[in-house]
Protein backbone atom coordinates (compact mmCIF):
# COMPACT_ATOMS: atom_id res chain seq x y z
CA UNK A 1 0.00 0.00 0.00
CA UNK A 2 1.33 3.31 -0.47
CA UNK A 3 -0.14 7.25 0.24
CA UNK A 4 0.34 7.96 -3.36
CA UNK A 5 -2.67 9.92 -4.62
CA UNK A 6 -3.76 10.97 -8.19
CA UNK A 7 -3.82 14.81 -8.14
CA UNK A 8 -6.77 16.46 -9.26
CA UNK A 9 -6.97 20.14 -10.21
CA UNK A 10 -10.91 21.63 -9.65
CA UNK A 11 -11.74 23.81 -13.07
CA UNK A 12 -15.47 25.39 -13.16
CA UNK A 13 -17.51 23.88 -16.04
CA UNK A 14 -18.79 27.03 -16.50
CA UNK A 15 -15.76 29.33 -16.95
CA UNK A 16 -17.03 30.59 -20.25
CA UNK A 17 -20.18 31.02 -19.21
CA UNK A 18 -21.49 35.05 -19.43
CA UNK A 19 -22.99 36.53 -16.21
CA UNK A 20 -26.23 36.49 -15.31
CA UNK A 21 -27.79 39.35 -14.66
CA UNK A 22 -31.91 38.68 -13.58
CA UNK A 23 -34.32 35.93 -14.31
CA UNK A 24 -30.86 33.58 -14.39
CA UNK A 25 -30.57 35.63 -18.09
CA UNK A 26 -27.75 36.91 -19.47
CA UNK A 27 -27.59 40.71 -20.21
CA UNK A 28 -27.95 39.55 -24.25
CA UNK A 29 -30.82 37.43 -23.62
CA UNK A 30 -32.51 40.17 -21.55
CA UNK A 31 -31.99 42.65 -24.10
CA UNK A 32 -33.73 40.69 -27.12
CA UNK A 33 -36.64 39.50 -24.82
CA UNK A 34 -36.92 43.04 -23.32
CA UNK A 35 -36.45 44.87 -26.88
CA UNK A 36 -39.57 42.73 -28.19
CA UNK A 37 -41.76 43.81 -25.16
CA UNK A 38 -40.57 47.61 -25.69
CA UNK A 39 -41.47 47.44 -29.26
CA UNK A 40 -44.38 45.34 -29.08
CA UNK A 41 -45.87 47.86 -26.12
CA UNK A 42 -44.94 51.02 -28.43
CA UNK A 43 -46.40 49.51 -31.53
CA UNK A 44 -49.66 49.19 -29.42
CA UNK A 45 -49.64 52.69 -27.83
CA UNK A 46 -49.74 53.48 -31.96
CA UNK A 47 -51.30 51.36 -33.39
CA UNK A 48 -53.93 49.83 -30.89
CA UNK A 49 -57.30 51.23 -32.15
CA UNK A 50 -56.77 49.87 -35.29
CA UNK A 51 -57.20 46.04 -33.95
CA UNK A 52 -59.33 43.86 -31.42
CA UNK A 53 -57.76 43.36 -28.13
CA UNK A 54 -58.16 39.50 -29.20
CA UNK A 55 -55.77 40.17 -31.94
CA UNK A 56 -53.07 42.29 -29.82
CA UNK A 57 -52.98 39.14 -27.63
CA UNK A 58 -52.47 36.39 -30.06
CA UNK A 59 -49.67 38.64 -31.47
CA UNK A 60 -48.31 39.32 -28.43
CA UNK A 61 -48.04 35.91 -27.41
CA UNK A 62 -46.21 34.62 -30.78
CA UNK A 63 -44.16 37.50 -30.67
CA UNK A 64 -43.22 36.80 -26.98
CA UNK A 65 -42.17 33.35 -27.72
CA UNK A 66 -40.44 33.80 -30.85
CA UNK A 67 -38.44 36.65 -28.95
CA UNK A 68 -37.64 33.53 -25.92
CA UNK A 69 -36.70 30.54 -28.62
CA UNK A 70 -34.19 33.15 -30.22
CA UNK A 71 -32.84 34.57 -26.87
CA UNK A 72 -32.38 30.63 -25.50
CA UNK A 73 -32.12 28.87 -27.92
CA UNK A 74 -28.76 27.44 -29.77
CA UNK A 75 -28.15 25.97 -33.19
CA UNK A 76 -24.36 24.31 -33.92
CA UNK A 77 -22.84 25.42 -30.54
CA UNK A 78 -24.00 28.82 -31.08
CA UNK A 79 -26.65 30.73 -29.70
CA UNK A 80 -30.03 31.21 -32.35
CA UNK A 81 -29.39 35.19 -32.32
CA UNK A 82 -25.67 34.87 -33.46
CA UNK A 83 -26.56 32.31 -35.57
CA UNK A 84 -29.38 33.86 -37.55
CA UNK A 85 -26.94 36.70 -37.84
CA UNK A 86 -24.05 34.83 -39.66
CA UNK A 87 -27.14 33.17 -41.90
CA UNK A 88 -27.95 36.38 -42.86
CA UNK A 89 -24.28 37.87 -43.37
CA UNK A 90 -23.51 34.51 -45.53
CA UNK A 91 -26.63 34.67 -47.70
CA UNK A 92 -25.68 38.33 -48.58
CA UNK A 93 -22.06 37.84 -49.06
CA UNK A 94 -20.49 36.54 -52.23
CA UNK A 95 -21.00 32.74 -53.29
CA UNK A 96 -17.71 32.66 -54.92
CA UNK A 97 -14.28 33.06 -53.13
CA UNK A 98 -10.69 33.17 -55.06
CA UNK A 99 -7.06 34.01 -53.69
CA UNK A 100 -6.24 37.72 -55.22
CA UNK A 101 -8.09 40.90 -56.04
CA UNK A 102 -10.90 41.14 -58.29
CA UNK A 103 -10.02 42.20 -62.01
CA UNK A 104 -12.06 43.36 -64.95
CA UNK A 105 -11.35 40.35 -66.57
CA UNK A 106 -12.05 38.06 -63.79
CA UNK A 107 -15.91 38.92 -64.28
CA UNK A 108 -18.23 35.84 -65.04
CA UNK A 109 -21.82 36.50 -66.43
CA UNK A 110 -24.58 34.52 -64.73
CA UNK A 111 -28.07 34.98 -66.14
CA UNK A 112 -27.16 37.87 -67.80
CA UNK A 113 -25.67 39.29 -64.45
CA UNK A 114 -21.72 40.38 -64.17
CA UNK A 115 -20.49 37.90 -60.79
CA UNK A 116 -17.45 39.52 -59.49
CA UNK A 117 -15.29 36.70 -57.20
CA UNK A 118 -14.86 37.99 -53.88
CA UNK A 119 -10.68 37.90 -53.13
CA UNK A 120 -10.32 35.31 -50.53
CA UNK A 121 -7.57 37.06 -47.92
CA UNK A 122 -5.81 35.10 -45.18
CA UNK A 123 -5.60 36.25 -41.47
CA UNK A 124 -1.62 35.89 -41.92
CA UNK A 125 -0.04 38.92 -43.37
CA UNK A 126 3.25 37.50 -43.55
CA UNK A 127 5.74 35.08 -43.20
CA UNK A 128 9.37 35.25 -41.91
CA UNK A 129 12.48 33.14 -42.79
CA UNK A 130 12.69 31.91 -39.23
CA UNK A 131 9.15 31.52 -39.03
CA UNK A 132 8.01 34.36 -37.46
CA UNK A 133 4.16 35.07 -38.59
CA UNK A 134 2.41 37.97 -38.57
CA UNK A 135 -1.29 37.85 -38.00
CA UNK A 136 -3.58 41.08 -37.24
CA UNK A 137 -0.54 43.45 -36.27
CA UNK A 138 1.01 40.20 -33.81
CA UNK A 139 4.34 38.01 -33.90
CA UNK A 140 3.59 34.35 -33.42
CA UNK A 141 5.53 31.52 -33.66
CA UNK A 142 4.23 27.78 -34.17
CA UNK A 143 5.91 25.09 -32.19
CA UNK A 144 5.34 21.51 -33.21
CA UNK A 145 4.43 19.17 -30.43
CA UNK A 146 4.26 15.45 -29.48
CA UNK A 147 2.26 13.98 -26.35
CA UNK A 148 2.96 12.08 -23.46
CA UNK A 149 0.69 10.18 -21.42
CA UNK A 150 -0.05 11.26 -18.17
CA UNK A 151 -2.60 8.35 -17.10
CA UNK A 152 -0.01 5.77 -16.91
CA UNK A 153 2.44 8.05 -14.71
CA UNK A 154 2.12 7.74 -10.48
CA UNK A 155 0.40 10.65 -8.73
CA UNK A 156 3.91 11.90 -8.29
CA UNK A 157 4.69 11.89 -11.64
CA UNK A 158 0.90 13.40 -12.34
CA UNK A 159 1.74 16.11 -9.95
CA UNK A 160 4.90 17.12 -11.56
CA UNK A 161 3.32 17.06 -15.17
CA UNK A 162 0.65 19.59 -14.28
CA UNK A 163 2.79 21.90 -12.06
CA UNK A 164 4.79 22.20 -15.14
CA UNK A 165 2.25 22.89 -17.63
CA UNK A 166 1.45 25.45 -14.95
CA UNK A 167 4.35 27.04 -15.54
CA UNK A 168 4.25 26.81 -19.14
CA UNK A 169 1.23 28.52 -19.24
CA UNK A 170 2.28 30.75 -16.76
CA UNK A 171 5.56 31.84 -18.75
CA UNK A 172 3.11 33.00 -21.30
CA UNK A 173 2.99 36.71 -22.15
CA UNK A 174 0.45 37.21 -24.69
CA UNK A 175 -2.63 35.11 -26.30
CA UNK A 176 -1.61 31.36 -27.25
CA UNK A 177 -3.28 28.57 -28.97
CA UNK A 178 -2.71 24.54 -28.85
CA UNK A 179 -4.58 23.03 -32.05
CA UNK A 180 -4.90 19.04 -32.48
CA UNK A 181 -5.97 17.95 -35.51
CA UNK A 182 -6.32 15.03 -38.04
CA UNK A 183 -5.09 14.55 -41.06
CA UNK A 184 -4.92 11.67 -43.23
CA UNK A 185 -1.46 9.90 -43.64
CA UNK A 186 -0.29 8.82 -46.89
CA UNK A 187 1.76 5.60 -46.57
CA UNK A 188 2.44 5.06 -49.98
CA UNK A 189 5.84 6.42 -49.68
CA UNK A 190 6.83 4.49 -47.01
CA UNK A 191 5.94 1.46 -49.06
CA UNK A 192 8.24 2.20 -51.52
CA UNK A 193 11.03 3.08 -49.49
CA UNK A 194 11.02 -0.15 -48.00
CA UNK A 195 10.29 -1.73 -50.99
CA UNK A 196 13.27 -0.30 -53.00
CA UNK A 197 15.56 -0.93 -50.19
CA UNK A 198 14.50 -4.63 -49.63
CA UNK A 199 16.88 -6.15 -52.37
CA UNK A 200 19.81 -4.62 -49.87
CA UNK A 201 18.97 -7.14 -46.92
CA UNK A 202 21.46 -9.90 -46.18
CA UNK A 203 18.87 -12.64 -46.23
CA UNK A 204 16.23 -13.82 -48.70
CA UNK A 205 13.75 -14.08 -45.71
CA UNK A 206 14.57 -10.22 -44.62
CA UNK A 207 14.06 -9.50 -48.52
CA UNK A 208 10.41 -11.58 -48.32
CA UNK A 209 9.19 -9.74 -45.24
CA UNK A 210 10.50 -6.58 -45.92
CA UNK A 211 8.19 -7.06 -49.34
CA UNK A 212 5.26 -8.36 -47.59
CA UNK A 213 5.35 -5.59 -45.04
CA UNK A 214 5.45 -3.04 -48.14
CA UNK A 215 2.55 -4.73 -49.43
CA UNK A 216 0.53 -4.25 -46.17
CA UNK A 217 1.39 -0.94 -45.82
CA UNK A 218 -0.27 -0.45 -49.58
CA UNK A 219 -3.50 -2.64 -48.76
CA UNK A 220 -3.51 -0.51 -45.53
CA UNK A 221 -3.42 2.66 -47.76
CA UNK A 222 -6.19 1.85 -49.88
CA UNK A 223 -8.56 -0.35 -47.78
CA UNK A 224 -8.71 2.19 -44.64
CA UNK A 225 -7.88 5.76 -44.10
CA UNK A 226 -5.07 5.77 -42.15
CA UNK A 227 -4.41 9.51 -39.75
CA UNK A 228 -1.90 10.78 -38.40
CA UNK A 229 -2.05 13.58 -35.36
CA UNK A 230 -0.19 17.72 -35.80
CA UNK A 231 -0.24 18.88 -32.33
CA UNK A 232 0.74 22.93 -32.86
CA UNK A 233 1.63 25.41 -29.96
CA UNK A 234 0.81 29.04 -31.20
CA UNK A 235 2.75 31.43 -28.72
CA UNK A 236 2.47 35.47 -29.08
CA UNK A 237 5.86 37.18 -29.61
CA UNK A 238 8.77 36.48 -31.30
CA UNK A 239 11.18 35.69 -28.22
CA UNK A 240 9.42 33.64 -26.37
CA UNK A 241 9.32 30.52 -28.79
CA UNK A 242 12.73 29.11 -26.87
CA UNK A 243 11.00 29.71 -23.36
CA UNK A 244 8.20 27.63 -24.34
CA UNK A 245 9.92 25.13 -26.03
CA UNK A 246 12.00 24.46 -22.85
CA UNK A 247 9.24 24.33 -20.74
CA UNK A 248 7.20 22.25 -23.13
CA UNK A 249 10.50 19.44 -23.48
CA UNK A 250 10.66 19.70 -19.86
CA UNK A 251 7.31 17.72 -19.40
CA UNK A 252 8.62 15.08 -21.63
CA UNK A 253 7.06 16.29 -24.89
CA UNK A 254 8.99 16.78 -27.83
CA UNK A 255 9.01 20.15 -29.19
CA UNK A 256 10.35 22.40 -32.26
CA UNK A 257 9.77 25.97 -32.98
CA UNK A 258 9.30 25.71 -37.28
CA UNK A 259 11.04 27.66 -39.53
CA UNK A 260 9.62 29.88 -42.68
CA UNK A 261 8.74 26.96 -45.06
CA UNK A 262 7.76 24.68 -41.81
CA UNK A 263 4.89 27.31 -41.18
CA UNK A 264 4.19 27.97 -44.69
CA UNK A 265 3.44 23.88 -44.66
CA UNK A 266 1.19 23.85 -41.90
CA UNK A 267 -0.81 26.89 -43.08
CA UNK A 268 -1.22 25.07 -46.54
CA UNK A 269 -2.28 21.58 -44.95
CA UNK A 270 -4.99 23.45 -42.50
CA UNK A 271 -6.24 25.59 -45.73
CA UNK A 272 -6.78 21.53 -47.50
CA UNK A 273 -6.96 19.85 -44.49
CA UNK A 274 -9.17 16.86 -46.55
CA UNK A 275 -6.30 16.31 -48.85
CA UNK A 276 -2.86 14.07 -47.82
CA UNK A 277 -0.19 16.73 -46.56
CA UNK A 278 2.66 17.39 -49.19
CA UNK A 279 5.90 15.99 -47.80
CA UNK A 280 9.04 18.70 -47.32
CA UNK A 281 8.87 22.43 -46.51
CA UNK A 282 7.09 24.59 -48.60
CA UNK A 283 8.63 28.18 -50.12
CA UNK A 284 8.39 31.25 -47.44
CA UNK A 285 5.54 33.88 -49.52
CA UNK A 286 8.05 36.38 -51.74
CA UNK A 287 10.91 34.07 -52.10
CA UNK A 288 11.83 33.52 -55.23
CA UNK A 289 11.89 29.58 -56.26
CA UNK A 290 14.71 28.46 -58.87
CA UNK A 291 15.74 25.39 -59.84
CA UNK A 292 19.28 24.61 -61.50
CA UNK A 293 19.00 22.58 -64.89
CA UNK A 294 20.59 19.20 -64.52
CA UNK A 295 23.72 19.24 -67.05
Amino acid sequence: MTDDTTPRAVVPANVNEPDRIAFGLTFRQLAIIGGVGLGGFAVYRTFGHLLPPVVWIVAGIVGCCVAVVVALGRRDGLPLDVWLRHGVALSRSPSTLTPGAARATSVAVVAGKPSIPAPLRSPVTSVSSTGVLTSEDSKKVLIACGTTNIHLRTGGEQGALLDGFGRFLNSLTGPAQIVVAAQRHDLTAHAQAIADNAPRLPHPALQAAADDYAEFLLNLDTERDPLRRQVLAVVTGEHVADTAVRALSGLGVEAVALDGPAVTSALANAVDPYSPAVPGPRAVPGTPITLRSPT
